[in-house]
């Protein structure tokens, strides 16, 4: 491998800046303001939490609703549907047909998120970056949803969840509060609650979702091929926190695919979530990776 240039070791070092940093300053927060403005009860919430609205992304809007992965029983997929939605990523309808855009136009022109936008030279990588992170949302670029997600505009309970996603994002937010208030029995230890369960909790999830869009087409390694245009890669470091999300590469490779992570080592909580939902009889037809379908999309 040729030795990298000053320009691509600088593109290299702001990418790992963008990863590294926010979680770095998270732990220094933590561990600054521990007992005074965080509690051990603050960060069980949090986490709780996360891992609730986390699981109802991955699982419910994106590997369910968006790629048919497997179907759910109805109690489960409405569930599943109002957890993702207090991740205030948005109301499903519209999630999943964003996302569904996304893989018909990937890295090209239409994608709403490509961070290929701007070219592949230094200063638009950099400032693709930023479009496909979070600058993509203040464009006035809507998805049609009669285009993209009809199926669910035909579903009364996915309507109505949709409806509902401005009361769902207060209801993530009170209940922290009211949590904390319960468990503390101050309204100092509800505000604090709010503040790590409801706010950073939803900040930090926002930030991995959205550097599955951004860092994931640019930066990692690409074992599976993909449609010319196509730059999904894998990033193992948001592995964990995106729910196996970051295996993004063979998700583009076989977007049906209940498991992303299919090598050794990659570990995936979502399909280990939708394996426990199997084996309970409420999820079924699932589509799990066979050896030979995983190898006919290998590089």
């Amino acid at each position: 491998m040729p030795p990298r240039t000053g320009g691509e070791r600088l593109y290299v070092a702001v990418t790992a800046a963008i990863v590294v940093v926010p979680f770095l300053a998270l732990g220094l927060a933590g561990w600054l303001l521990w007992g005074r403005l965080i509690h051990p009860a603050d960060v069980l919430l949090a986490l709780v939490l996360y891992t609730v609205t986390g699981l109802g992304v991955t699982v419910g809007f994106h590997r369910g609703l968006t790629h048919g992965s497997y179907q759910a029983i109805r109690p489960v997929r409405i569930a599943l549907a109002v957890a993702g939605s207090m991740s205030f990523q948005g109301d499903v309808t519209g999630w999943v047909a964003t996302h569904r855009r996304h893989h018909a136009f990937t890295d090209r022109p239409g994608d709403p998120h490509s961070p290929y936008r701007y070219g592949t030279h230094l200063r638009g990588q950099l400032r693709g970056l930023a479009h496909a992170h979070i600058g993509w949302l203040f464009r006035n670029d809507p998805t049609p949803a009669a285009r993209y997600a009809p199926d669910l505009l035909a579903d009364p309970g996915i309507r109505a969840v949709t409806r509902a996603f401005p009361a769902l994002c207060v209801l993530t937010l009170a209940l922290p509060f009211a949590l904390g208030w319960a468990i503390g029995g101050t309204w100092q230890r509800a505000v604090t609650a709010l503040v790590w369960a409801g706010l950073v909790r939803i900040a930090l999830l926002h930030h991995v979702t959205w550097s599955v869009n951004s860092l994931c087409h640019v930066i990692g390694r690409r074992p599976f091929r993909t449609r010319r245009h196509d730059r999904a890669t894998n990033l193992w470091p948001l592995a964990l926190l995106s729910f196996g999300e970051s295996w993004h590469n063979l998700h583009h490779a076989d977007p049906t695919s209940a498991r992303h992570g299919v090598d050794r080592g990659q570990i995936d909580p979502s399909a280990a979530a939708i394996r426990l939902l199997e084996r309970l009889g409420w999820a079924h037809d699932v589509h799990w990776p066979t050896p030979d379908r995983i190898g006919t999309r290998r590089a």
